[in-house]
């Protein structure tokens, strides 16, 4: 799988767990101490996501990472 559809599969994961849990782009991009346009970057999969990154979204959205990263 080629990285850029694997950013917009992850970022497409975390958008669709943000929404379930009625939290607002704003919202988790505050809980995670970034900029509401760097979550928004992440969502559409126009970033090279760390694995830091990916656990303050998990801890901020209360999931495991492998329901963010479970793109198969």
């Amino acid at each position: 799988m080629k990285k850029e559809i694997a950013l917009i599969l992850i970022g497409m994961n975390i958008k669709e767990l943000r929404e379930e849990k009625n939290i607002s782009q704003q919202d988790l991009a505050a809980a995670c101490n970034f900029e509401k346009s760097n979550m928004s970057r992440i969502e559409a999969g126009r970033t090279n996501l760390t694995i830091g990154t990916l656990l303050k979204i998990c801890e901020a959205l209360n999931v495991k990472l492998n329901e963010v990263v479970d793109i198969e």
